[in-house]
């Protein structure tokens, strides 16, 4: 292991940009597989589903993302999930974590919406305590299912308002999915206090994200990679401290950028932009949160101090109170003195 490895799996992190369902590891996605075995085509066995996770592209990812999804059926499926989330972020030392959930994928499926909140909440609630680890939501719609979705993830949020709820996002695919739309939406739900987060220009250019920007009042992008093709929209996102969600795995394995060795953001950071290190999906993509730490390491030429200072932009970027905030940022700095004196 080297220096910096090590230093990696010991620096505490927040994530921002992490999802629910996306989370699943091997060992739970096969569990809730067994337990619905027969009615998916997801499967039960943990080493085929590397295979089963090999992703075309964007819409095929898509697809095997949303077959997942059926396999959380009832509340009880929603609370393990949730709980085993916190458990694999626990191990990759983030204290706190804004965990994006599409509660209209769940709800439509069956799952009534109190239930679905009390289960997160639940979970969450053991997750402080048994864990260490912090949780916040990001309610998203999923643009793919357009404007109905929209308003029934409004609904559950205003209706239900569970404690742990401070943002609103959209996801899904970009292509064919116009931001301005959610216009409406977004304004309700930023009229009751909750952050927008919406995903933006992660495989399509800088106009969706100005139009991020512009029409849902965006506070943070959601990859948001697509900056670096316009310099005017470097410029205004770093003026604005306006922060990207960078996952570079994530835009390998979806093939919204070829390789790492062309993923833009040096350019972005060159450039002034604000920028946080996430891992999306981690488990489908065969990453952890570590090793987008590493990667961004690599891209950047970071050395220990340097890659503790991605850990606190993250923390910065996040919607932690202030005091929050300044604990978790004194951790990291506590934690990197330690080390290099050592």
């Amino acid at each position: 292991m080297s220096d910096l490895t090590a230093f990696i799996a010991g620096l505490p992190k927040a994530e921002l940009h992490v999802h629910h369902v996306g989370s699943a590891s091997p060992r739970i996605v096969a569990e809730l597989a067994a337990r619905h075995e027969g009615s998916s085509p997801v499967p039960a066995d943990p080493a085929a589903l590397a295979d089963y996770f090999a992703f075309r592209d964007f819409g095929h990812f898509i697809q095997v993302y949303l077959s997942v999804v059926d396999l959380i059926r009832d509340a009880e499926d929603v609370r393990m999930l949730t709980y085993e989330v916190a458990r694999e972020l626990g191990r990759g030392q983030v204290r706190y974590a804004e965990l994006t959930i599409t509660p209209y994928s769940h709800v439509r499926r069956g799952i009534p919406a109190p239930a679905f909140c009390e289960a997160i909440e639940d979970a969450r609630s053991a997750a402080a305590k048994e864990f260490g680890v912090e949780l916040r939501w990001c309610f998203d719609i999923p643009g793919e299912a357009g404007l109905p979705a929209a308003e029934e993830t409004l609904r559950v949020a205003l209706a239900e308002q569970p404690d742990g709820l401070i943002s609103f996002g959209l996801g899904g695919p970009e292509v064919g999915v116009p931001r301005p739309q959610f216009k409406p939406y977004f304004d309700e739900a930023r009229a009751a206090g909750l952050h927008s987060v919406p995903h933006a220009g992660e495989t399509t250019g800088p106009e969706t994200i100005w139009a991020a920007l512009r029409d849902l009042g965006a506070e943070r992008i959601g990859h948001g990679i697509s900056a670096a093709q316009d310099p005017e929209l470097m410029a205004y996102l770093a003026e604005n401290r306006i922060p990207l969600e960078v996952c570079p795995t994530s835009n390998v394995r979806t093939r919204a950028v070829a390789d790492l060795a062309e993923h833009p953001l040096p350019a972005l950071v060159a450039a002034g932009v604000p920028v946080t290190v996430n891992s999306d999906d981690p488990p489908m993509f065969g990453t952890t949160i570590e090793q987008e730490y590493a990667v961004a390491a690599r891209l950047l030429d970071l050395d220990e101090s340097g890659v503790a200072g991605l850990a606190r932009a993250a923390v910065e970027a996040s919607f932690l109170p202030a005091d929050g905030r300044a604990r978790l940022a004194a951790e990291i700095d506590d934690y990197t003195a330690q080390y290099l004196s050592a």
